[in-house]
């Protein structure tokens, strides 16, 4: 069986595209024909299924697939499986409903290897970029003890959560950023361009000035006449700090051991660190995975280097015997709360649900840190700007004011 796509009209004369799993090109075009549409175009799809490269290339270079629709997507299958639907048929319900042609091209040949007899896990591999390996860990997991639609489940709680924690903190960052960014750019045109036209004036006058009003039209025709320069200094730092923090080894791990020791934002840095392990473990472990296998995975999830190695070295110690929270708490990253409840869970037989607890604990704690720190900022970035703009009146009003003098 192959994948083609189509290019077809309906009984109405309105253009369908889509996919269609066929033996050849004249079985598709029947196929299509016995389901009331006729083809215009059809064509192989280009293969993948047994590329890995391929398919990152497919994801990076063409139409994005954003992790709601792959949350949207788990959702979905999950609800099929869990009312009874085989997989290929839920596959052939999803892909006719997917309105991402990428995801529905990525649907169309996992579900041609499941016709293969492939399983599912082998099909989502050749999409590593879609499909990370946390996921592909609990579909793996599903497939062994026979719950695939509960694992589908948890992965779409998992993920929505974890949306729902980033959306409730870009909110919240929300309006100090753009008004940081409005306020800047007010102040930038008011130095550039307005204050010039009123200092000249008193250039004109060849009046001595004062030291104020000296710095800012120094400022002033500094802003007008090298803009330029600014903007490519501003590029430049970013695309610097990007490859410093990013594209290095040594200056990644700075940049994440900075992140958790800077005053204020390294606490809800580290909140949400904690959150995110303890969330991903707790839904790994209820989903069968291993628990080496899955502090293995939970590693490269948390996104910081430095709490990435403390878990690695955490699971060294459980492969040779030790507690989970032994070697936590020996390592000084998580608070005492987190791994005496850890241990709790270990003595008990309920890890997964003091992980739960851990999670649900840490990232309220973390939206509240945020909105207490976005309400501090706001007053604040008035409080600066007002000053900003208190200068420019004072250093222009205050040459007016001995003018006045010298003329009375």
């Amino acid at each position: 069986m192959s994948v083609y796509e189509y290019v077809a009209l309906d009984e109405k004369g309105r253009e369908r595209k889509g996919f269609v799993d066929s033996p050849g090109v004249s079985a598709a075009r029947q196929q299509l024909r016995e389901e009331g549409i006729y083809p215009v175009e059809i064509h192989q799809a280009r293969e993948k299924k047994n590329s890995v490269l391929s398919g990152m290339m497919e994801v990076g270079f063409l139409q994005k697939v954003s992790a709601k629709e792959v949350s949207i997507f788990t959702r979905q299958l999950s609800t099929l499986l869990g009312a009874g639907i085989p997989l290929v048929p839920s596959f052939s319900v999803l892909l006719a409903q997917t309105k991402n042609p990428l995801l529905q091209k990525i649907l169309a040949q996992i579900r041609a290897d499941l016709n293969e007899g492939k399983s599912l896990t082998t099909g989502m591999e050749n999409f590593p970029r879609v499909f990370p390996p946390f996921y592909i860990n609990m579909v793996k997991a599903g497939e062994a003890s026979g719950t695939m639609n509960l694992v589908l489940e948890r992965l779409a709680d998992f993920s929505e959560s974890q949306q729902a924690l980033m959306s409730k903190i870009r909110a919240a960052l929300a309006y100090p950023l753009i008004m940081l960014g409005v306020g800047s750019l007010v102040i930038f045109l008011l130095m550039a361009f307005v204050v010039p036209k009123i200092t000249g004036i008193f250039t004109d006058m060849k009046q001595t000035l004062p030291l104020i009003t000296i710095i800012l039209i120094a400022v002033s025709n500094f802003l007008k006449s090298f803009w330029w320069l600014i903007i490519l200094l501003i590029i430049a730092g970013v695309v610097s700090f990007k490859y410093l923090t990013a594209g290095t080894q040594t200056g990644h791990r700075f940049w994440d051991s900075v992140r958790l020791k800077a005053p204020v934002w390294g606490s809800v840095n580290l909140k949400i660190a904690i959150a995110r392990f303890s969330r991903t473990l707790a839904t790994l472990l209820q989903s069968g995975v291993p628990l080496l296998a899955a502090m293995e995975i939970v590693r490269n999830v948390v996104n910081n280097i430095v709490i990435g190695e403390t878990i690695a070295k955490a699971a060294k110690e459980v492969e040779e015997g030790q507690s989970l929270a032994a070697p936590l708490a020996a390592s000084g990253l998580f608070p005492p709360m987190v791994t005496e409840m850890i241990a709790v869970g270990e003595q008990s037989g309920s890890l997964e649900k003091m992980l739960n607890r851990i999670a649900v604990a840490y990232e309220t704690e973390a939206q509240s840190d945020i909105m207490v720190m976005t309400s501090l900022l706001e007053p604040l970035m008035i409080l600066a700007m007002g000053l900003i703009v208190g200068f420019i009146v004072v250093s222009i009003l205050l040459p007016i004011f001995e003018m006045n003098q010298l003329v009375r």
